[in-house]
């Protein structure tokens, strides 16, 4: 049975601590100072992701304890704004994935999830009943250049241009210096969700040709809401990297922005009438899937049970 992504323990955040295993269970050791350590007992059961932030050690046997709860274990920057790597348990289900493949590797299907990452992002869209991805990129950038200017005169700093040249990183302005920081930010946050559902970062339906194209698609869905305004109201700011990642980390406590893209990402690669003939609440079907055993693959009759001898006549 795998835990729930929508409970309150599925993600769990560390930081300046040592993580091993005692007779009791997993814990982290927080040194208090010279003279004390507090401990503090991980539910290891009910984790599906444990994020290492800095300062984080680890013991191999306190790995092996999650492994065994299938807790899937990634290295992450200050805050979880970064993802480095990721340990994926081996018995992570591969539902999402298969999903995820399934509908990158077929055009129409590719198409699809597009579009529905396109209607997520601009709830009004009225989209032409056969439009084409070349179409939808058009649509996007028209919409999001409406939206600088609208920030833009917000915040009294005249016309802006989205500009991201690393060879010329210091003669940047303000707002897209803020802006490139942020954004790696949430890079960094859905690169480790992705990561926890056993998806590949480098499928993208929008983005290819990076391994990132699938994290830089989903990212795009929050833009609007999270790193934009925040670029723009540093527009005055001497060091706008540095306090577009401080401000990122703080206002990422009240978004609660995990349990969402999972959500999102779960919804996007859920056929729509799949989704709408199950029987089971949104909730379940979206959040919630029970992996007994490994199945095996038949292009014509679909999964077959795994154990079996499938062999015809006499050896």
């Amino acid at each position: 049975m795998l835990p729930r992504v929508a409970d309150s323990l599925s993600f769990l955040y560390l930081d300046m601590v040592r993580v091993v295993q005692d007779d009791t269970g997993v814990c982290a050791q927080i040194q208090v100072d010279d003279h004390r350590t507090d401990l503090v007992y991980l539910p290891t059961a009910a984790l599906s992701c444990l994020l290492l932030g800095p300062g984080v050690s680890i013991t191999t046997p306190a790995l092996t304890t999650l492994a065994r709860h299938n807790t899937s274990v990634i290295c992450v920057g200050a805050g979880g704004v970064r993802a480095y790597a990721g340990i994926l348990s081996d018995s992570l289900t591969t539902h999402w994935l298969e999903q995820q493949v399934a509908t990158w590797a077929d055009p129409e299907r590719r198409l699809e999830v597009a579009v529905r990452m396109y209607q997520m992002r601009f709830k009004d869209a009225d989209l032409p009943e056969s439009v084409t991805l070349d179409q939808l990129r058009g649509m996007e950038g028209q919409r999001m250049k409406a939206f600088y200017k609208i920030l833009a005169q917000q915040h009294g700093i005249g016309r802006f241009r989205r500009n991201y040249r690393p060879d010329q990183w210091d003669s940047q302005d303000p707002v897209n210096l803020a802006l490139s920081a942020a954004n790696t930010c949430l890079y960094g946050i859905v690169h480790a969700a992705l990561l926890a559902l056993g998806l590949s970062p480098a499928l993208g339906y929008v983005h290819a040709g990076t391994q990132h194209a699938f994290v830089y698609d989903i990212a795009d869905l929050y833009k609007a809401d999270t790193t934009l305004p925040l670029a723009f109201a540093l527009h005055n700011s001497d060091s706008p990297e540095q306090q577009a990642r401080r401000r990122f980390r703080e206002d990422l406590r009240l978004l609660r922005l995990l349990p969402r893209i999972v959500q999102d990402v779960q919804s996007l690669l859920t056929p729509p009438h799949t989704a709408a003939t199950n029987d089971d609440t949104d909730e379940e079907h979206c959040e919630r899937r029970d992996v007994r055993m490994v199945h095996l693959w038949d292009p014509k009759t679909g999964a077959l049970p795994a154990g079996v001898n499938y062999a015809t006549g006499e050896a």
